[in-house]
């Protein structure tokens, strides 16, 4: 018998199939599909989160969202899914521009208003203030620290233990935009240190690894070559947070399977483990993984599909 050969599967909507069917709907404009999905998903803001964010990458180059919103004026998720599409816009445009160009600032101010109404429009709904957290990171020099707090305040009350959210002022934090490594550290351990056991947020350590290399890569100007792993993944400390996430995170959690909003999460532990040296914790999550794969941040550090297959390899999983 001939065993099938192991080939990970990068789906952009990481298993999530009516996200997936969704998002056919934008390419020819009809938007009755994004209302549908996001009237069903409700308050679900684990996948919400995850849909309106991957959902506002689809629009931002279309009309869709502004056609529902044409055609329904009041409706809240289409106000929250235009903030978030007015955030991918604004990020589309400092990318364009390159790092350190400024963008116009009228272009940032208008998806933070957008951010605000859909605020308004479902008081309870966390999401429209994860996207304005986003946006914050995009002005020259941030937004003053009682505003953060106050947005940050908004969310924390609607979504104590939003992953998404609690990786945006990660994001913020870091050196690469408004803070310190150390800052970003900082943040991400004391938000591990208060999540209950089987929530996500340790592995926000793991993301602050991550974010500290890409800062690195950027000062060799994307040269992979030019920046070796040294001990970046393996020294002792992140050795320890690697096990201390696997134990507080998903040691507990048997076989439940992993959602499509937690698949970037457990992609992050996994490349950690493997970097790391740590067999076991590897090999688990690889093993939860199985072919469910997300392209970040295997891609920061070579190939993805190549560093997968290796890995497996190396750990002796098949199939």
């Amino acid at each position: 018998m001939v065993r099938e050969r192991f080939t990970p599967d990068f789906d952009p909507d990481c298993g999530d199939a009516l996200l997936t069917s969704t998002r056919h709907d934008i390419v020819i404009g009809r938007w009755q599909g994004l209302r549908d999905l996001l009237r069903a998903t409700g308050a679900d803001w684990l996948s919400r989160g995850h849909r309106v964010r991957l959902l506002a990458q689809a629009c931002a180059g279309s009309t869709t969202v502004e056609t529902w919103l044409a055609a329904e004026p009041h409706s809240a998720d289409a106000l929250v899914l235009r903030a978030a599409t007015e955030t991918v816009r604004a990020f589309t445009l400092a990318i364009a521009a390159g790092r350190g160009v400024p963008i116009d600032r009228e272009r940032i101010d208008t998806a933070v208003l957008a951010c605000l109404r859909a605020a308004e429009a479902w008081p309870e709904d966390p999401t429209p203030w994860v996207s304005l957290i986003s946006v914050a990171r995009l002005y020259p020099t941030g937004v003053r620290r009682r505003e953060l707090a106050r947005w940050w305040d908004e969310l924390h009350r609607r979504d104590r233990y939003s992953v998404e959210g609690h990786l945006q002022v990660l994001h913020y934090y870091s050196a690469r935009w408004h803070g310190s490594h150390g800052l970003m550290y900082d943040f991400a351990r004391d938000a591990a240190g208060v999540a209950p056991p089987g929530c996500a947020l340790p592995v926000l350590v793991q993301y602050a690894r991550v974010e500290e290399f890409r800062y690195a890569l950027d000062g060799a100007s994307g040269v992979h070559g030019a920046v070796g792993p040294g001990q970046h993944w393996s020294h002792d400390g992140a050795v320890s947070d690697v096990r201390r996430t696997w134990l507080r995170w998903l040691a507990g959690r048997g076989e439940a399977a992993v959602a499509p909003a937690e698949l970037r999460d457990l992609n992050h532990l996994a490349h950690a483990a493997c970097h790391a040296g740590t067999t076991d914790i590897a090999s688990a999550t690889l093993r939860i993984m199985g072919r469910r794969a997300t392209r970040v941040p295997w891609s920061y550090t070579g190939d993805p599909e190549k560093q997968l297959l290796r890995r497996r390899g190396d750990l002796g999983l098949r199939g």
